[in-house]
């Protein structure tokens, strides 16, 4: 297995280095991401390299207990492992993780033939308020660190400046928020957070 790293060119090695680090750091990588410039989904350059050295990856991370896996279909390569140590979410970067595949899962079993799925702030905030998760509207410094921290773990891209918070600020939402359990979990949990009391985080 190491003779296949040592056989590669160094600029390969520093890259699959590079990889290695990326996936620690956030878990997912996608095929593709939302370019703001041009303002389409383009190939990322992390996937590709990823992808070409799949199987040395599996049998690297193997070790310590870590599986890669890959779903081509919606273009993600991820880590998941009793030995991965994540961040801790703050309770409304959470909530607002089980509300992002909520809007996901709604959007994409709709007519709509779009395969992009876009959300705001705003309509994330209104369904922390039907589901009756905060008494109090979130100060602008914790929604800016939740969403700051989604992106970070590939959940979303945001699209507009996020300097002044606003209901207005647009964010699409990448595939990776399927992995995150079932539609009928996530329910489930948004009913159970409702029902404790807001002074902790999960």
């Amino acid at each position: 297995m190491i003779e296949y790293y040592d056989n590669l060119l160094q600029e390969e090695q520093e890259e699959l280095k590079e990889i290695i680090k990326l996936l620690y750091k956030q878990t997912f990588l996608l095929e593709r991401k939302y370019d703001k410039r041009t303002k389409h989904l383009t190939f990322t350059k992390e996937y590709k390299i990823a992808d070409r050295h799949l199987d040395f990856l599996k049998e690297y991370l193997a070790i310590s207990g870590i599986e890669i896996l890959d779903n081509s279909q919606e273009g993600i390569i991820y880590i998941q492992g009793e030995e991965l140590i994540g961040e801790k979410l703050p309770r409304l970067a959470t909530f607002y993780l089980l509300l992002l595949k909520l809007i996901y899962e709604e959007q994409m079993s709709s007519a709509s033939n779009s395969i992009h799925v876009f959300t705001n702030v705003g309509e994330l905030n209104e369904k922390l308020n039907s589901f009756r998760l905060v008494t109090d509207r979130p100060s602008p410094t914790e929604m800016r660190r939740a969403l700051t921290m989604l992106k970070k773990y590939q959940m979303i891209e945001i699209l507009d400046s996020m300097e002044e918070i606003s209901g207005d600020i647009r964010m699409l939402i990448y595939p990776s928020v399927k992995m995150v359990l079932l539609g009928s979990q996530i329910r489930s949990l948004l009913v159970s957070y409702s029902e404790e009391p807001e002074d902790e985080e999960k």
